[in-house]
């Protein structure tokens, strides 16, 4: 792992959750992504190396929707970012963490990601990343 990517944030209200985080980090945004497959609105602050990544739920049986009517708005995922995200899934699975998807997907951000099963990892969910290469 290369260092923590991203906090994603579980918010009922981006808009409200964007003013709340700007006042605390000083600064806009820089990013606002719809991640369809996912249910989820997502807005994305730069700090330092690291980002906050906040999500609303935009459909009702959305993993984050699920979330917040279970725990509540709050820390949602820790996302670290590895180099290879297949070579990472495997060795997570070989020291038998149970992983949540067969395959990566497309996250926002530009990312391919997985997750780790929260019973796994101490109760966190943990989101593996990778930037997907573009050819340019």
């Amino acid at each position: 792992m290369k260092r923590i990517e991203h906090i994603g944030i579980a918010v009922k209200d981006l808009e409200a959750g964007n003013d709340i985080y700007t006042s605390l980090l000083g600064k806009a945004p820089y990013k606002l992504e719809e991640v369809e497959s996912e249910g989820v609105l997502t807005s994305f602050f730069q700090v330092g190396e690291s980002k906050i990544e906040l999500l609303q739920a935009t459909t009702a049986d959305s993993a984050i929707a699920k979330y917040i009517e279970k725990k509540g708005e709050g820390i949602h995922h820790i996302a670290f970012e590895v180099e290879d995200i297949y070579a990472s899934m495997k060795e997570m699975a070989e020291k038998g963490f149970r992983i949540l998807n067969e395959e990566p997907k497309k996250g926002a951000d530009n990312k391919l990601v997985c997750f780790i099963h929260p019973k796994s990892s101490n109760g966190v969910l943990v989101e593996l990343c990778q930037t997907i290469k573009t050819d340019h």
